[in-house]
């Protein structure tokens, strides 16, 4: 399946449900919870009109963000998502790939992404597809790291 740009004007529900399935095993993972369980119907429809929403069906996600003021101009990306059923078929790779495509052609020279300190395994994935982790983070009220930021320069 090809990767497709969401309309703020479809239906997100499935979206939703998906992204709920996809981090489903980082409930009592996690401290502090995620972010996820405040996502509704209309905050993804909001990040198709400020951002992008791109699916591959309702197998797999991610919301691209540009931040062209960073230093350096950076791409985002949030929700990157795939379907427990579908996990190991390459889908995230295929949307990594687009958020590359998307960085050039805004003229963002790297892609930007957050995921959990306990969640080892999708650090692995990171690396395996060229990130690399550039520093840990505290969400407000902790005083331990509880996510790495990790980068991809991408070329332009």
């Amino acid at each position: 399946m090809k990767p497709r740009r969401m309309s703020p004007d479809e239906d997100t529900a499935p979206i939703l449900a998906l992204l709920r399935r996809a981090f489903a095993d980082m409930h009592g993972r996690i401290d502090p919870p995620s972010s996820l369980h405040q996502l509704t119907e209309a905050g993804i429809a909001d990040q198709a009109r400020t951002g992008e929403v791109w699916v591959i069906g309702d197998r797999a996600c991610m919301f691209l963000t540009p931040h062209p003021d960073a230093t350096p101009p950076a791409l985002y990306v949030g929700k990157l998502a795939v379907d427990p059923v579908a996990q190991g078929q390459g889908l995230a790779r295929v949307l990594i790939a687009l958020a590359e495509e998307r960085a050039a052609a805004l003229g963002l020279t790297r892609l930007v992404l957050q995921t959990r300190i306990e969640l080892e395994e999708n650090h692995a994935i990171f690396k395996r597809m060229g990130f690399v982790k550039a520093r840990e983070t505290a969400h407000p009220g902790f005083d331990r790291p509880t996510s790495v930021r990790f980068e991809k320069t991408v070329r332009e």
